[in-house]
């Protein structure tokens, strides 16, 4: 008997990301010294009075249903965020509260997008934003960058590729894969273009608070009543507060879209973690001494990093400006991504995960959220496993 799998399903790629982490662990398990460059998660622990908030919930029995779209105290904390913040306000009623940030992407996706629709998506891209757009029936529409511009989409771009059936725009800074950074001017011009030609944004923030070298960040939404009308941000707890498992993010957006998400959540996943969403405002309310002693280190290992994949002969390596990755050009190497990063992983036992699954073939994504000495032998491996390349 053959049984029945939707178009929808069989039509998409498994994450390139999570099975290069698994695979790493499985062979760490095995005994094997693996070095991976392949998840995109802090290594720091979750501040400790974020745990203690969510440890409280379940000691009062804080563990039922809650509101779909999260808790009124949540809501308001994040509404406050965005105020105190990013100079925006928002309604509690325009937050919705997810099951993580890439539940609050798909949940935006399927509640505006549908068959007939354009989403446009730089490239390098998060890998699950294509097939978050599949899933919605629409079609994605690939911009490509590459390091010479610093993995950014240039004005003309944009405007060139919005055609009548253009829906949304995906814009992610600071990026993942890249670490690039839009600077506010650049962030501007790309938000008029969609003000003036009706296309939504989707501006992807999670990685706000990681930024380096004076890189600042300016939300599109913040740039006017227009921009901020034009645009949902999505946003999550994981990268900044280390709080990847509990799969906890947000969104603010225009009410009508708030109120679609809403209904889509409600019937799909119901509410977030009751318990996780207590230590969501313990994130958001507390101390944040933690992140200036994260970003000193995260800065650190990336300028090592750069500068020794730079001194790797056929690797050449743009610096980030935030997030927690480096996108290396291998092509001088004679190798694709794919295959680069089998070969890294079966001869010198190191994870990256190639740069084919962010629509960039001739790069591979190394993480620095991992101890330095990991960095240090990790990047030791690749050297020699580049300069014995035949």
């Amino acid at each position: 008997m053959q049984l029945p799998i939707a178009r929808r399903a069989a039509s998409l790629s498994p994450s390139v990301t999570l099975a290069i982490d698994s695979k790493a662990k499985q062979m760490k398990a095995e005994g094997l010294d693996v070095v991976g460059f392949g998840a995109g998660e802090p290594d720091f622990d979750t501040p400790q009075h974020i745990k203690d908030a969510a440890a409280k919930a379940l000691a009062d029995g804080f563990t039922k249903y809650t509101p779909s779209s999260g808790i009124p105290e949540l809501r308001q904390a994040i509404a406050d965020k965005f105020q105190r913040e990013n100079g925006l306000t928002y309604k509690p009623s325009q937050i919705i509260v997810s099951n993580g940030g890439k539940h609050s992407c798909y949940n935006v996706i399927l509640a505006t997008c549908q068959e007939g629709d354009e989403v446009l998506i730089p490239s390098p891209y998060w890998l699950s934003y294509p097939e978050m757009v599949k899933l919605a029936g629409a079609t994605p529409v690939i911009l490509p960058t590459t390091d010479r511009t610093e993995f950014k989409v240039t004005p003309e771009q944009l405007r060139a590729a919005i055609t009548p059936r253009s829906r949304l725009f995906i814009l992610n800074s600071p990026s993942n894969p890249t670490g690039s950074v839009y600077s506010p001017e650049e962030i501007r011009v790309l938000g008029d273009i969609c003000v003036e030609k009706g296309v939504l944004i989707m501006s992807d923030e999670i990685y706000e608070h990681l930024l380096y070298d004076g890189a600042t960040h300016r939300s599109v939404a913040s740039l006017s009543p227009a921009h901020q009308a034009n645009t949902v941000i999505v946003h999550g707890f994981a990268k900044a507060w280390s709080m990847t498992g509990w799969r906890l993010g947000f969104l603010a957006a225009p009410e009508p879209i708030a109120k679609a998400i809403d209904a889509v959540q409600s019937h799909s996943t119901s509410n977030p973690c009751s318990f996780a969403q207590k230590g969501g405002v313990a994130a958001l309310t507390g101390p944040q001494d933690h992140l200036p002693r994260w970003l000193a280190e995260y800065a650190r290992r990336r300028t090592y990093a750069w500068q020794k994949l730079n001194s790797i002969p056929g690797v050449t390596c743009v610096n980030s400006r935030g997030a927690f990755y480096l996108f290396p050009n291998i092509s001088g190497t004679g190798l694709k991504s794919a295959d680069f990063c089998a070969r890294l992983l079966d001869q010198e036992k190191v994870a990256a995960v190639p740069g084919i699954a962010f629509g960039a073939d001739d790069y591979i994504r190394l993480s620095y959220a991992t101890g330095m000495a990991n960095i240090e032998k990790g990047l030791d491996r690749l050297d020699r496993f580049v300069r014995g390349l035949k």
